[in-house]
Parts: structure tokens; C-alpha cells; sequence
């Protein structure tokens, strides 16, 4: 056996039946995967049916036909289906412009003007431009809805809470005191919160016969409201650079914004690269409540499908499907987290 599997091996003896107490819990896992596994694998396999209307489904298995029949709406919710490849492309866009600001080697300038022309193509991808059928976002949702909300609203996010962040370490009281109040007050408001003052208080503090869209106003309300939570981790990280590293860009000439840009943040920000990474993923999976305000986001199109009158009741294969799209996202979050860490050396001391 080679070096690398004997080495697993070892690990994995070592932690499963090391000490007593690890055994323990070994053996006690082992037994609660006996009692859930077979069950589950019963329901979502032996008994379940693939094909078929919901007459051909009975309780004791899994619908799989109804994911089948119901996928597309899952997926897009009341989004016309002979316009459907345009939300398919809004995905595709943003898969491309989310792994391309992943990649060091693309950070720059030019990334920096790919986004803004990225959300505005999804924005009149989805809005129908250029046919002669205008697509309300009463009709839009899903799972683009999902991923465009949450990849906009952390994007905007983050310069904003920046800004934050450094104005709660300024020397300026004025400034400093409205970033707070800002900050905590934010923090303080539950999101639901939040998303009624979009949709209600908003559209009463406009001007007569100003409107601004629904999705946008959420879109606008969401982004001043993650700001506050990332502007506190970006803070976190400021205060772990010595100051004596400020001093010293100070002595070399180099101004207050030349010196966060090229010392203090560039540094900070690789500090907090898993609480970035951290609060995404939370951010991602708040954007469910975007049902409060009729939004229909990946989740609420699944309830929605299972509420058809065809199909009545299928929710758990229906929170089955979403879940499967939301591990697969976060997952894929958490182990970029760990490979940016390794490939800037966040957090590493030479010896």
C-alpha cells in the first residue's frame, strides 16, 4: 500500500476508534445510519415511481415524475415558457461573471467594468428587451432570481460596507458616529423588516407618479442591508494590521487612500476571506424570504409547484430539489473559500 491511503487509514482509525469516547460515538452513528439509511433509500428508490401523473404515485415512495413534470416551473416559476432560455442565459451569465471574480488572475479593471455590464444584460434579459413581449417581474422567478439577487446585492454590497468599515475607524466623529448608527441599526432590523419597508414605506417616500420597480426596490433595500453585516467583517479584519503598518506607508508619502489600497485592505480582506465566504452563503440562503413580498426566489416557486392542483402535496420532492440546488452552491462556496485561502496564505505564519 502506498504511503498517501496508508496515511488515511491511519487517520481514519485514529479518529473513529482512537479513544474510547470516539468509539462511542462511532459506533452510535453507525447505529443511527442503520435506523434512517434504509428507510430513505426505500422511499427515494424502491418504492418510488419516475413516470407517470400523480395517480400513479402512491405515498409510501418518492414522486420522482412530479420533479419531472414540475422542474421547468421549479426552475422559473411563472416566467413564460417559450421565453424560458432567456433566464437560462441570466444563469449562465452570472455562473460566467461569478467564476471569473473567483479567479485572482482575472482581478482587475476590466472585472470591474464586466459586472455592471453583466447585471444589466440579465436585468433586460429578464425584462424581455428587444421582443415584442415585455416581461413583468411578477413573472420572473426561481432559481435566476435567486442567484441574481443574491450575486447584485452581495456585489453592491461589499464597496459600500468597505466605506463603512473604514469611516468606523476614522478619526472624524461626525463620520464616524452615522457609520455606526448606520451599521447598528441595520443589524438591529430583522430582513423581513427590511423587505416591507421596499415594498410599502418606499413607494410612499417617492415623489407623484415616480415608481421604481418591485424587484429593484428589494434589490436596492437588500444591498444597504447586507452592507451593515459585511462592513463589521471587513472591520474585524482592518483591526488585525498592526498599525505600525500605517505608519510606516505614512512615512514613505503614500496618502490615506493609497495606503488602503495598497496595503491595509489588500491584507484585510484575505484575513476574512471565510467570513466573507461565511456570511454568502447566509446571504444566499436569506434570499428565500423574499416570499414575503410575492418574490417568487428557488424555494417559493417549489412550494408553489407542489400546491398545484395536479400535483397536490409533493413537497417534500419538491424541498428535496431545492436543497440538492442550495448544497451544490454552498458547497461549491465553502471549498473555493478553502483554495483561495491556500493560494493567497491567508492567515499563515512563516515559521
Amino acid at each position: 500500500m502506498s504511503a498517501a491511503p496508508a496515511r488515511l487509514l491511519t487517520g481514519l482509525r485514529t479518529g473513529l476508534f482512537g479513544t474510547r469516547a470516539n468509539t462511542l460515538i462511532t459506533l452510535a452513528t453507525l447505529l443511527l445510519l442503520s435506523q434512517v439509511v434504509p428507510p430513505l433509500l426505500r422511499w427515494a428508490l424502491l418504492d418510488a415511481t419516475f413516470t407517470g401523473n400523480a395517480d400513479a404515485c402512491t405515498r409510501d415512495g418518492a414522486c420522482w415524475a412530479f420533479v419531472t413534470a414540475k422542474l421547468r416551473f421549479i426552475l422559473f416559476a411563472f416566467y413564460p415558457p417559450d421565453l424560458q432560455w432567456r433566464p437560462t442565459l441570466v444563469i449562465l451569465l452570472l455562473a460566467a461573471i461569478l467564476s471569473l471574480s473567483a479567479l485572482p488572475r482575472f482581478w482587475g479593471r476590466p472585472l470591474l467594468f464586466a459586472w455592471p455590464l453583466t447585471i444589466l444584460a440579465c436585468w433586460l434579459l429578464m425584462q424581455g428587451a428587444f421582443t415584442d413581449t415585455q416581461i413583468p417581474s411578477n413573472q420572473w422567478g426561481g432559481l435566476p432570481v435567486t442567484l441574481f439577487v443574491w450575486a447584485v446585492c452581495f456585489a453592491a454590497a461589499t464597496p459600500i460596507a468597505v466605506l463603512l468599515a473604514l469611516a468606523r475607524r476614522s478619526k472624524l466623529g461626525g463620520l464616524r458616529t452615522f457609520s455606526v448608527l448606520y451599521i447598528e441599526l441595520m443589524r438591529g432590523t430583522p430582513m423581513v423588516g427590511i423587505l416591507y419597508v421596499a415594498m410599502l414605506i418606499l413607494p410612499m417616500a417617492l415623489p407623484d407618479g415616480l415608481s421604481i420597480d418591485k424587484m429593484l426596490r428589494a434589490i436596492v433595500m437588500v444591498t444597504l442591508f447586507w452592507a451593515a453585516y459585511i462592513a463589521e467583517v471587513i472591520r474585524a479584519g482592518l483591526q488585525a494590521i498592526p498599525g505600525g503598518q500605517t505608519e510606516a506607508a505614512t512615512a514613505l508619502g503614500l496618502s490615506y487612500w493609497r495606503t488602503q489600497q495598497l496595503v491595509i485592505l489588500p491584507q484585510a480582506l484575505r484575513i476574512v476571506i471565510p467570513a466573507m465566504v461565511n456570511l454568502a452563503i447566509g446571504f444566499l440562503l436569506a434570499t428565500s424570504l423574499l416570499a414575503v413580498i410575492g418574490i417568487f426566489d428557488l424555494l417559493n416557486a417549489a412550494r408553489a409547484s407542489a400546491a398545484d392542483p395536479k400535483w397536490l402535496g409533493f413537497y417534500n420532492e419538491a424541498y428535496l430539489v431545492v436543497a440538492a440546488v442550495y448544497f451544490v452552491i454552498c458547497f461549491a462556496a465553502s471549498r473555493y473559500s478553502r483554495w483561495l485561502e491556500d493560494r493567497l496564505k491567508a492567515g499563515r505564519r512563516e515559521p
